[in-house]
Protein backbone atom coordinates (compact mmCIF):
# COMPACT_ATOMS: atom_id res chain seq x y z
CA UNK A 1 0.00 0.00 0.00
CA UNK A 2 2.74 2.05 0.02
CA UNK A 3 4.71 3.98 3.06
CA UNK A 4 2.95 5.40 5.96
CA UNK A 5 2.67 9.56 5.14
CA UNK A 6 4.53 12.03 6.87
CA UNK A 7 3.10 12.78 10.60
CA UNK A 8 2.01 16.43 9.39
CA UNK A 9 0.45 15.07 6.08
CA UNK A 10 -2.81 14.17 7.90
CA UNK A 11 -5.66 14.48 5.66
CA UNK A 12 -8.90 16.52 6.42
CA UNK A 13 -11.83 14.88 8.00
CA UNK A 14 -15.32 15.60 7.79
CA UNK A 15 -16.47 16.33 11.03
CA UNK A 16 -20.08 18.06 12.38
CA UNK A 17 -17.73 21.21 12.78
CA UNK A 18 -17.86 21.61 8.86
CA UNK A 19 -20.80 23.36 6.79
CA UNK A 20 -21.61 20.91 4.53
CA UNK A 21 -21.54 22.07 0.78
CA UNK A 22 -24.73 22.24 -0.52
CA UNK A 23 -25.64 20.15 -4.07
CA UNK A 24 -27.04 22.93 -5.41
CA UNK A 25 -24.41 25.07 -4.77
CA UNK A 26 -21.90 22.95 -6.28
CA UNK A 27 -20.79 22.46 -10.39
CA UNK A 28 -21.59 18.97 -11.18
CA UNK A 29 -19.36 17.70 -14.02
CA UNK A 30 -20.55 14.50 -15.80
CA UNK A 31 -20.11 13.18 -19.74
CA UNK A 32 -23.70 13.01 -20.20
CA UNK A 33 -26.22 16.09 -19.13
CA UNK A 34 -29.12 14.06 -17.41
CA UNK A 35 -31.47 14.98 -20.06
CA UNK A 36 -31.77 13.66 -23.43
CA UNK A 37 -32.10 15.55 -26.36
CA UNK A 38 -35.24 14.42 -28.99
CA UNK A 39 -36.96 16.46 -32.24
CA UNK A 40 -39.71 16.89 -32.70
CA UNK A 41 -40.78 18.43 -36.02
CA UNK A 42 -37.77 20.34 -36.29
CA UNK A 43 -38.06 21.60 -32.67
CA UNK A 44 -35.84 20.41 -29.64
CA UNK A 45 -37.25 18.80 -26.81
CA UNK A 46 -35.89 17.44 -23.77
CA UNK A 47 -36.82 14.97 -21.02
CA UNK A 48 -35.63 13.57 -18.14
CA UNK A 49 -32.43 10.39 -18.56
CA UNK A 50 -32.82 6.99 -17.39
CA UNK A 51 -30.08 5.84 -15.23
CA UNK A 52 -28.33 5.69 -11.70
CA UNK A 53 -25.99 8.64 -11.86
CA UNK A 54 -28.26 11.39 -14.45
CA UNK A 55 -31.26 10.09 -11.88
CA UNK A 56 -30.32 10.06 -8.50
CA UNK A 57 -27.64 13.58 -8.63
CA UNK A 58 -31.06 15.07 -10.45
CA UNK A 59 -32.97 14.66 -7.75
CA UNK A 60 -30.50 16.51 -5.53
CA UNK A 61 -30.87 19.52 -7.79
CA UNK A 62 -34.62 20.88 -6.62
CA UNK A 63 -33.69 24.62 -7.18
CA UNK A 64 -30.48 24.62 -8.45
CA UNK A 65 -27.81 27.62 -8.11
CA UNK A 66 -25.03 26.23 -10.25
CA UNK A 67 -24.90 24.79 -13.52
CA UNK A 68 -24.76 21.01 -14.43
CA UNK A 69 -22.09 20.36 -17.17
CA UNK A 70 -22.06 17.59 -19.74
CA UNK A 71 -22.56 16.26 -23.50
CA UNK A 72 -26.28 16.55 -24.32
CA UNK A 73 -25.71 13.18 -26.48
CA UNK A 74 -25.79 14.53 -29.71
CA UNK A 75 -23.64 16.26 -32.21
CA UNK A 76 -24.81 19.30 -33.77
CA UNK A 77 -23.69 22.41 -36.26
CA UNK A 78 -22.77 24.92 -33.74
CA UNK A 79 -23.86 27.10 -36.38
CA UNK A 80 -27.59 25.93 -36.71
CA UNK A 81 -30.86 26.86 -35.46
CA UNK A 82 -31.17 23.78 -33.49
CA UNK A 83 -27.83 24.11 -31.83
CA UNK A 84 -28.82 27.80 -30.49
CA UNK A 85 -32.06 25.88 -29.28
CA UNK A 86 -30.64 23.66 -27.51
CA UNK A 87 -28.63 25.82 -25.38
CA UNK A 88 -31.47 28.05 -24.63
CA UNK A 89 -33.65 24.86 -22.81
CA UNK A 90 -29.84 24.27 -21.27
CA UNK A 91 -29.37 27.40 -20.04
CA UNK A 92 -33.07 27.51 -18.78
CA UNK A 93 -32.48 24.16 -16.89
CA UNK A 94 -29.52 25.54 -15.12
CA UNK A 95 -27.14 23.15 -17.60
CA UNK A 96 -24.09 23.72 -19.52
CA UNK A 97 -23.59 21.35 -22.84
CA UNK A 98 -20.02 20.54 -24.20
CA UNK A 99 -20.06 20.25 -27.89
CA UNK A 100 -18.54 17.06 -29.07
CA UNK A 101 -18.03 16.25 -33.46
CA UNK A 102 -18.90 13.08 -34.29
CA UNK A 103 -15.11 12.21 -34.71
CA UNK A 104 -14.77 12.67 -31.31
CA UNK A 105 -18.16 10.32 -30.09
CA UNK A 106 -16.23 7.70 -31.64
CA UNK A 107 -12.73 8.24 -30.20
CA UNK A 108 -13.31 9.93 -27.01
CA UNK A 109 -16.47 7.82 -25.89
CA UNK A 110 -17.06 4.84 -27.90
CA UNK A 111 -13.67 3.55 -28.34
CA UNK A 112 -11.56 5.05 -25.27
CA UNK A 113 -14.03 5.83 -22.69
CA UNK A 114 -16.51 2.87 -23.27
CA UNK A 115 -14.47 0.10 -25.41
CA UNK A 116 -11.24 0.22 -23.90
CA UNK A 117 -11.38 1.93 -20.04
CA UNK A 118 -15.51 0.23 -19.05
CA UNK A 119 -14.41 -3.17 -19.37
CA UNK A 120 -10.68 -2.76 -17.66
CA UNK A 121 -12.52 -1.21 -14.68
CA UNK A 122 -14.91 -4.40 -14.64
CA UNK A 123 -12.28 -6.50 -14.95
CA UNK A 124 -13.03 -7.49 -18.57
CA UNK A 125 -10.70 -7.73 -21.56
CA UNK A 126 -11.48 -4.94 -23.65
CA UNK A 127 -10.36 -7.02 -26.88
CA UNK A 128 -8.69 -4.43 -28.57
CA UNK A 129 -11.21 -1.82 -29.62
CA UNK A 130 -9.46 1.45 -28.99
CA UNK A 131 -6.78 2.95 -31.21
CA UNK A 132 -3.82 5.11 -30.88
CA UNK A 133 -5.46 8.56 -31.81
CA UNK A 134 -8.54 7.89 -28.86
CA UNK A 135 -6.00 8.68 -26.35
CA UNK A 136 -6.02 12.13 -28.41
CA UNK A 137 -9.26 12.66 -28.16
CA UNK A 138 -9.73 11.37 -24.17
CA UNK A 139 -7.45 14.49 -23.35
CA UNK A 140 -8.70 16.75 -25.97
CA UNK A 141 -12.05 16.42 -24.86
CA UNK A 142 -11.42 16.67 -20.71
CA UNK A 143 -9.46 19.53 -21.58
CA UNK A 144 -12.82 21.24 -23.71
CA UNK A 145 -14.59 20.14 -19.95
CA UNK A 146 -12.28 21.85 -18.20
CA UNK A 147 -12.62 25.19 -20.13
CA UNK A 148 -15.88 24.93 -19.99
CA UNK A 149 -15.79 24.70 -16.68
CA UNK A 150 -13.52 27.54 -16.12
CA UNK A 151 -15.79 29.78 -17.89
CA UNK A 152 -18.57 29.00 -15.69
CA UNK A 153 -16.60 28.84 -12.26
CA UNK A 154 -17.46 31.87 -9.81
CA UNK A 155 -15.49 32.87 -6.37
CA UNK A 156 -16.12 29.88 -3.56
CA UNK A 157 -17.44 27.16 -6.45
CA UNK A 158 -17.06 23.63 -5.35
CA UNK A 159 -16.64 21.34 -8.52
CA UNK A 160 -17.90 17.64 -8.62
CA UNK A 161 -17.08 15.36 -10.93
CA UNK A 162 -18.32 12.37 -12.10
CA UNK A 163 -17.05 9.29 -13.62
CA UNK A 164 -14.42 7.22 -15.97
CA UNK A 165 -14.99 9.28 -19.04
CA UNK A 166 -13.51 12.69 -17.05
CA UNK A 167 -10.53 11.17 -15.20
CA UNK A 168 -7.89 13.61 -16.65
CA UNK A 169 -10.42 16.78 -15.58
CA UNK A 170 -8.97 17.17 -11.90
CA UNK A 171 -5.75 17.87 -13.14
CA UNK A 172 -6.44 19.63 -15.69
CA UNK A 173 -8.33 22.26 -13.46
CA UNK A 174 -6.13 22.21 -10.57
CA UNK A 175 -3.45 22.79 -12.76
CA UNK A 176 -5.17 26.02 -14.00
CA UNK A 177 -6.80 26.82 -11.22
CA UNK A 178 -5.04 25.56 -7.80
CA UNK A 179 -6.93 27.29 -5.47
CA UNK A 180 -10.32 25.85 -6.41
CA UNK A 181 -12.08 22.38 -4.22
CA UNK A 182 -12.49 19.51 -6.61
CA UNK A 183 -14.15 16.07 -5.70
CA UNK A 184 -14.20 13.08 -8.11
CA UNK A 185 -16.63 10.01 -7.82
CA UNK A 186 -15.69 7.35 -9.60
CA UNK A 187 -19.30 5.43 -9.89
CA UNK A 188 -17.53 2.32 -11.39
CA UNK A 189 -15.68 -0.44 -9.60
CA UNK A 190 -12.21 0.02 -9.20
CA UNK A 191 -10.15 -3.36 -10.49
CA UNK A 192 -7.89 -5.66 -9.67
CA UNK A 193 -4.41 -3.89 -9.94
CA UNK A 194 -3.01 -6.17 -12.56
CA UNK A 195 -6.01 -5.60 -14.39
CA UNK A 196 -5.76 -1.75 -14.73
CA UNK A 197 -1.81 -1.84 -14.91
CA UNK A 198 -1.90 -3.32 -18.39
CA UNK A 199 -3.34 -0.12 -19.36
CA UNK A 200 -0.82 2.10 -21.27
CA UNK A 201 -2.55 5.08 -19.82
CA UNK A 202 -3.03 3.96 -16.62
CA UNK A 203 -0.74 6.21 -14.62
CA UNK A 204 -1.58 9.20 -16.50
CA UNK A 205 -5.69 8.71 -15.42
CA UNK A 206 -4.47 8.25 -12.13
CA UNK A 207 -2.73 11.01 -12.01
CA UNK A 208 -5.83 13.21 -13.38
CA UNK A 209 -7.97 11.87 -10.83
CA UNK A 210 -5.91 12.58 -7.69
CA UNK A 211 -5.71 16.89 -9.01
CA UNK A 212 -8.55 16.47 -7.32
CA UNK A 213 -9.05 17.26 -3.33
CA UNK A 214 -11.22 14.63 -2.87
CA UNK A 215 -11.59 11.30 -4.73
CA UNK A 216 -14.58 8.77 -3.96
CA UNK A 217 -15.47 5.24 -4.44
CA UNK A 218 -18.94 3.01 -3.41
CA UNK A 219 -16.86 0.73 -1.30
CA UNK A 220 -13.77 0.49 0.74
CA UNK A 221 -12.45 -2.41 -1.34
CA UNK A 222 -12.55 0.20 -4.48
CA UNK A 223 -10.21 2.62 -2.07
CA UNK A 224 -7.86 -0.18 -0.86
CA UNK A 225 -7.45 -1.17 -4.80
CA UNK A 226 -7.29 2.53 -5.82
CA UNK A 227 -4.34 3.25 -3.58
CA UNK A 228 -2.08 -0.21 -4.18
CA UNK A 229 -2.56 0.69 -7.91
CA UNK A 230 -1.48 5.03 -6.68
CA UNK A 231 1.40 3.07 -5.26
CA UNK A 232 2.92 0.61 -7.41
CA UNK A 233 2.56 2.72 -10.83
CA UNK A 234 3.40 6.13 -9.64
CA UNK A 235 5.08 5.49 -6.16
CA UNK A 236 2.86 7.77 -3.72
CA UNK A 237 2.69 7.00 -0.47
CA UNK A 238 -0.96 5.83 1.38
CA UNK A 239 -2.14 5.87 4.41
CA UNK A 240 -5.52 4.40 5.01
CA UNK A 241 -7.84 3.17 7.95
CA UNK A 242 -10.94 1.37 7.40
CA UNK A 243 -11.11 2.02 3.91
CA UNK A 244 -10.89 6.03 3.94
CA UNK A 245 -7.39 8.36 4.56
CA UNK A 246 -4.86 10.39 2.52
CA UNK A 247 -2.73 9.67 -0.65
CA UNK A 248 0.30 11.91 -1.22
CA UNK A 249 0.12 13.66 -4.25
CA UNK A 250 3.95 15.03 -4.08
CA UNK A 251 3.08 16.91 -0.92
CA UNK A 252 -0.74 18.09 -1.41
CA UNK A 253 -2.66 15.53 1.11
CA UNK A 254 -5.64 13.93 -1.58
CA UNK A 255 -8.36 12.53 0.61
CA UNK A 256 -9.76 8.91 -0.13
CA UNK A 257 -13.23 7.54 0.70
CA UNK A 258 -15.78 5.63 0.21
CA UNK A 259 -18.86 6.32 0.22
CA UNK A 260 -22.14 4.13 -1.03
CA UNK A 261 -24.37 6.33 -3.77
CA UNK A 262 -27.84 5.83 -2.80
CA UNK A 263 -31.73 6.07 -4.04
CA UNK A 264 -34.41 8.45 -3.77
CA UNK A 265 -36.12 6.26 -1.36
CA UNK A 266 -38.78 8.47 -0.45
CA UNK A 267 -39.73 8.58 -4.15
CA UNK A 268 -39.72 4.90 -4.28
CA UNK A 269 -41.52 4.01 -1.22
CA UNK A 270 -44.15 6.72 -2.47
CA UNK A 271 -44.88 5.13 -5.50
CA UNK A 272 -44.81 2.03 -4.21
CA UNK A 273 -48.32 3.02 -2.66
CA UNK A 274 -49.96 4.58 -5.59
CA UNK A 275 -53.29 2.67 -6.37
CA UNK A 276 -52.55 2.60 -10.16
CA UNK A 277 -49.03 1.25 -9.85
CA UNK A 278 -50.70 -1.26 -6.99
CA UNK A 279 -53.66 -2.68 -9.90
CA UNK A 280 -50.86 -2.99 -12.09
CA UNK A 281 -48.84 -4.93 -10.06
CA UNK A 282 -51.70 -7.22 -9.35
CA UNK A 283 -52.04 -7.69 -13.23
CA UNK A 284 -48.60 -8.82 -13.79
CA UNK A 285 -48.72 -11.20 -10.62
CA UNK A 286 -51.79 -12.70 -11.44
CA UNK A 287 -49.90 -14.53 -14.52
CA UNK A 288 -47.67 -16.12 -13.13
CA UNK A 289 -46.74 -17.83 -9.70
CA UNK A 290 -43.72 -17.51 -8.58
CA UNK A 291 -42.61 -14.67 -10.68
CA UNK A 292 -38.56 -13.77 -11.41
CA UNK A 293 -37.71 -10.36 -12.60
CA UNK A 294 -34.75 -8.70 -13.99
CA UNK A 295 -34.01 -5.07 -14.97
CA UNK A 296 -31.06 -4.05 -16.35
CA UNK A 297 -29.15 -2.10 -19.14
CA UNK A 298 -27.78 -4.65 -21.86
CA UNK A 299 -24.55 -5.11 -21.21
CA UNK A 300 -21.78 -7.66 -20.70
CA UNK A 301 -21.14 -7.11 -17.18
CA UNK A 302 -24.95 -7.66 -16.27
CA UNK A 303 -24.77 -11.42 -16.37
CA UNK A 304 -28.14 -11.63 -18.34
CA UNK A 305 -26.73 -14.82 -20.37
CA UNK A 306 -25.52 -16.41 -17.27
CA UNK A 307 -28.86 -15.60 -15.65
CA UNK A 308 -31.31 -17.23 -18.44
CA UNK A 309 -28.74 -20.26 -18.23
CA UNK A 310 -29.59 -20.57 -14.64
CA UNK A 311 -33.66 -20.23 -14.87
CA UNK A 312 -33.57 -22.86 -17.56
CA UNK A 313 -31.45 -24.88 -14.89
CA UNK A 314 -34.00 -24.24 -12.12
CA UNK A 315 -36.79 -25.83 -14.30
CA UNK A 316 -35.46 -28.94 -15.04
CA UNK A 317 -34.26 -29.54 -11.29
CA UNK A 318 -37.55 -28.36 -9.92
CA UNK A 319 -40.09 -29.57 -13.06
CA UNK A 320 -43.01 -28.67 -11.01
CA UNK A 321 -42.23 -25.31 -11.70
CA UNK A 322 -42.94 -25.58 -15.55
CA UNK A 323 -46.04 -24.23 -16.89
CA UNK A 324 -46.16 -21.83 -13.56
CA UNK A 325 -42.72 -20.43 -12.89
CA UNK A 326 -42.12 -16.81 -15.29
CA UNK A 327 -39.00 -14.67 -15.68
CA UNK A 328 -39.38 -10.99 -16.70
CA UNK A 329 -36.11 -9.82 -17.99
CA UNK A 330 -36.17 -5.52 -19.18
CA UNK A 331 -33.18 -5.26 -21.41
CA UNK A 332 -32.66 -1.62 -21.33
CA UNK A 333 -30.90 -0.45 -24.78
CA UNK A 334 -27.13 0.43 -24.50
CA UNK A 335 -23.82 1.38 -26.74
CA UNK A 336 -25.40 0.04 -29.36
CA UNK A 337 -23.34 1.28 -31.89
CA UNK A 338 -20.44 -0.99 -30.21
CA UNK A 339 -20.21 -4.22 -31.89
CA UNK A 340 -19.79 -6.43 -28.65
CA UNK A 341 -23.34 -4.96 -27.48
CA UNK A 342 -24.71 -5.55 -30.45
CA UNK A 343 -23.59 -9.50 -30.27
CA UNK A 344 -24.85 -9.50 -27.04
CA UNK A 345 -28.56 -8.96 -27.97
CA UNK A 346 -28.42 -11.33 -30.56
CA UNK A 347 -27.15 -14.26 -27.60
CA UNK A 348 -29.81 -13.09 -25.26
CA UNK A 349 -32.97 -13.12 -27.55
CA UNK A 350 -31.50 -16.24 -28.77
CA UNK A 351 -31.11 -17.87 -25.48
CA UNK A 352 -34.67 -16.48 -24.49
CA UNK A 353 -36.24 -18.23 -28.14
CA UNK A 354 -34.65 -21.25 -26.83
CA UNK A 355 -35.81 -21.69 -23.27
CA UNK A 356 -39.32 -20.56 -24.65
CA UNK A 357 -39.34 -23.37 -27.28
CA UNK A 358 -37.96 -25.89 -24.93
CA UNK A 359 -39.82 -25.22 -22.09
CA UNK A 360 -42.99 -23.50 -22.99
CA UNK A 361 -46.43 -24.36 -24.36
CA UNK A 362 -49.24 -22.71 -26.07
CA UNK A 363 -50.58 -21.31 -22.94
CA UNK A 364 -47.17 -20.75 -21.19
CA UNK A 365 -43.56 -19.69 -21.84
CA UNK A 366 -41.45 -19.16 -19.36
CA UNK A 367 -39.62 -16.24 -20.47
CA UNK A 368 -40.71 -12.91 -20.97
CA UNK A 369 -38.27 -10.65 -22.56
CA UNK A 370 -38.34 -6.77 -23.61
CA UNK A 371 -35.74 -4.37 -25.29
CA UNK A 372 -36.23 -1.42 -24.45
CA UNK A 373 -37.51 0.92 -21.91
CA UNK A 374 -40.19 1.72 -19.15
CA UNK A 375 -41.50 4.63 -16.89
CA UNK A 376 -40.66 4.68 -13.51
CA UNK A 377 -44.24 3.43 -12.18
CA UNK A 378 -44.20 0.64 -14.76
CA UNK A 379 -40.85 -0.08 -13.48
CA UNK A 380 -42.26 0.17 -9.40
CA UNK A 381 -45.15 -2.44 -10.39
CA UNK A 382 -42.44 -4.73 -11.53
CA UNK A 383 -40.95 -4.41 -8.59
CA UNK A 384 -43.98 -4.98 -5.97
CA UNK A 385 -45.22 -7.84 -8.57
CA UNK A 386 -41.65 -9.77 -8.45
CA UNK A 387 -41.31 -12.76 -5.84
CA UNK A 388 -37.79 -12.81 -6.54
CA UNK A 389 -35.62 -10.08 -7.62
CA UNK A 390 -32.42 -10.96 -10.02
CA UNK A 391 -29.69 -8.86 -9.74
CA UNK A 392 -26.91 -10.84 -10.81
CA UNK A 393 -24.06 -8.75 -12.56
CA UNK A 394 -20.79 -10.47 -13.24
CA UNK A 395 -19.18 -6.91 -11.96
CA UNK A 396 -20.81 -3.74 -11.00
CA UNK A 397 -19.99 -0.49 -8.98
CA UNK A 398 -23.47 -0.48 -6.81
CA UNK A 399 -25.77 -0.97 -8.80
CA UNK A 400 -28.98 0.83 -8.11
CA UNK A 401 -31.62 -1.46 -9.09
CA UNK A 402 -31.07 -3.57 -6.35
CA UNK A 403 -32.10 -0.93 -4.24
CA UNK A 404 -35.03 0.34 -5.84
CA UNK A 405 -36.55 -2.79 -5.21
CA UNK A 406 -35.41 -2.80 -1.85
CA UNK A 407 -37.57 0.52 -1.42
CA UNK A 408 -40.32 -0.67 -3.41
CA UNK A 409 -41.22 -3.28 -1.13
CA UNK A 410 -43.16 -1.57 1.42
CA UNK A 411 -45.16 -4.47 2.23
CA UNK A 412 -41.86 -6.50 3.08
CA UNK A 413 -42.50 -9.06 0.74
CA UNK A 414 -40.05 -10.23 -2.34
CA UNK A 415 -36.58 -11.75 -2.11
CA UNK A 416 -33.76 -10.06 -3.42
CA UNK A 417 -31.37 -12.29 -5.16
CA UNK A 418 -27.87 -10.21 -5.86
CA UNK A 419 -24.32 -10.71 -6.66
CA UNK A 420 -21.58 -10.75 -4.70
CA UNK A 421 -19.39 -8.79 -7.33
CA UNK A 422 -22.14 -5.30 -7.11
CA UNK A 423 -20.89 -3.02 -4.66
CA UNK A 424 -24.57 -2.82 -3.27
CA UNK A 425 -23.67 -6.56 -1.53
CA UNK A 426 -20.96 -4.58 0.34
CA UNK A 427 -24.15 -2.98 2.16
CA UNK A 428 -26.96 -5.23 1.47
CA UNK A 429 -26.18 -8.47 3.26
CA UNK A 430 -29.58 -9.06 3.87
CA UNK A 431 -29.81 -10.02 0.20
CA UNK A 432 -29.73 -13.37 -0.76
CA UNK A 433 -25.76 -13.31 -2.25
CA UNK A 434 -24.86 -15.84 -5.03
CA UNK A 435 -21.77 -16.44 -7.68
CA UNK A 436 -23.48 -14.56 -10.85
CA UNK A 437 -20.95 -16.36 -13.21
CA UNK A 438 -21.44 -20.00 -12.22
CA UNK A 439 -25.54 -20.67 -13.07
CA UNK A 440 -25.82 -23.95 -11.05
CA UNK A 441 -24.82 -22.05 -8.59
CA UNK A 442 -27.01 -19.41 -9.49
CA UNK A 443 -30.04 -22.33 -10.27
CA UNK A 444 -29.09 -23.07 -6.51
CA UNK A 445 -29.53 -19.99 -5.09
CA UNK A 446 -33.09 -19.42 -7.10
CA UNK A 447 -34.13 -22.52 -5.48
CA UNK A 448 -33.30 -21.25 -2.60
CA UNK A 449 -35.42 -18.12 -2.64
CA UNK A 450 -38.55 -20.01 -3.72
CA UNK A 451 -37.97 -21.84 -0.19
CA UNK A 452 -37.43 -19.30 1.80
CA UNK A 453 -40.19 -18.96 4.30
CA UNK A 454 -42.40 -15.76 5.14
CA UNK A 455 -41.00 -14.98 7.66
CA UNK A 456 -37.64 -15.08 6.93
CA UNK A 457 -38.35 -13.11 3.65
CA UNK A 458 -39.84 -10.23 6.20
CA UNK A 459 -36.98 -10.52 8.02
CA UNK A 460 -34.13 -9.42 5.60
CA UNK A 461 -36.45 -7.21 3.59
CA UNK A 462 -37.15 -5.49 6.99
CA UNK A 463 -33.22 -5.07 6.97
CA UNK A 464 -32.61 -3.96 3.76
CA UNK A 465 -35.19 -1.60 3.50
CA UNK A 466 -33.80 0.11 6.96
CA UNK A 467 -30.49 0.02 5.10
CA UNK A 468 -31.41 1.48 2.18
CA UNK A 469 -33.59 3.99 3.63
CA UNK A 470 -31.05 5.27 6.17
CA UNK A 471 -28.83 5.86 3.40
CA UNK A 472 -30.51 7.23 0.61
CA UNK A 473 -28.89 9.66 -2.36
CA UNK A 474 -29.56 12.50 -0.23
CA UNK A 475 -27.29 11.22 2.76
CA UNK A 476 -24.52 10.20 0.01
CA UNK A 477 -24.28 13.76 -1.12
CA UNK A 478 -23.58 15.40 2.17
CA UNK A 479 -21.26 12.65 3.18
CA UNK A 480 -18.98 13.00 -0.26
CA UNK A 481 -19.51 17.33 -0.22
CA UNK A 482 -18.23 16.90 3.69
CA UNK A 483 -15.53 15.37 2.63
CA UNK A 484 -15.02 18.21 0.00
CA UNK A 485 -15.79 21.26 2.48
CA UNK A 486 -13.41 19.90 5.13
CA UNK A 487 -10.38 20.15 2.88
CA UNK A 488 -7.63 22.54 3.83
CA UNK A 489 -5.89 24.57 1.25
CA UNK A 490 -2.39 23.02 0.98
CA UNK A 491 0.39 24.53 -1.14
CA UNK A 492 2.07 22.20 -4.02
CA UNK A 493 3.44 22.39 -7.25
CA UNK A 494 1.23 21.97 -10.95
CA UNK A 495 2.23 19.37 -13.46
CA UNK A 496 0.91 19.21 -17.24
CA UNK A 497 -2.44 17.20 -16.66
CA UNK A 498 -2.04 13.91 -18.54
CA UNK A 499 2.06 13.68 -17.87
CA UNK A 500 2.69 12.65 -14.80
CA UNK A 501 5.87 11.23 -13.63
CA UNK A 502 6.52 7.39 -13.44
CA UNK A 503 6.54 6.34 -9.83
CA UNK A 504 10.21 4.11 -8.92
CA UNK A 505 8.34 0.29 -9.83
CA UNK A 506 7.23 0.68 -13.16
CA UNK A 507 7.41 2.87 -16.34
CA UNK A 508 4.62 3.72 -18.35
CA UNK A 509 5.00 2.60 -21.80
CA UNK A 510 3.49 4.09 -24.73
CA UNK A 511 -0.09 3.79 -26.20
CA UNK A 512 0.18 0.66 -28.70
Amino acid sequence: MGTPLESGLTGPKATGRARAARPDETIIVSNRLPMTVQFDSGAVRLRPSSGGLATGLRRLRARPARPWIGWPGVALDPSSSLQRELDDQLAASVSHGVSLSEAEITGYYRRFANGLLWPLLHDQNPGGVAKPADWIDYQAVNRRFADVVLTELRAGDRVWIHDYHLMLLPRMLRQRRPDIRIAFFLHTPFPDTSVLSSCPKAGALLDGMLGADVVGFHTREYVQRFAALVSDLLGRPAQLVSGSGVVDDLGRPVTVHSCPMGIDEARFSELAADPGVLVRAAAIRRQSNPLFVGIDRLDPTKGIPERLQAFGRLLEIRPELQGHARMIQLAVPSREEIPAYRALRTRVEAMVDELNARFGNGRWKPVEYTYGTLAEPELVALYRAADIMLVTPLRDGMNLVAKEFVASRTDDAGVLVLSRQAGAASELTAALLVDPADPEALALGYAAALDMSPAERRVRMRRLRARVKAHDVHRWAAECLAQLEAVRRTPSGYREPGTAPCGPKRAMRGFP
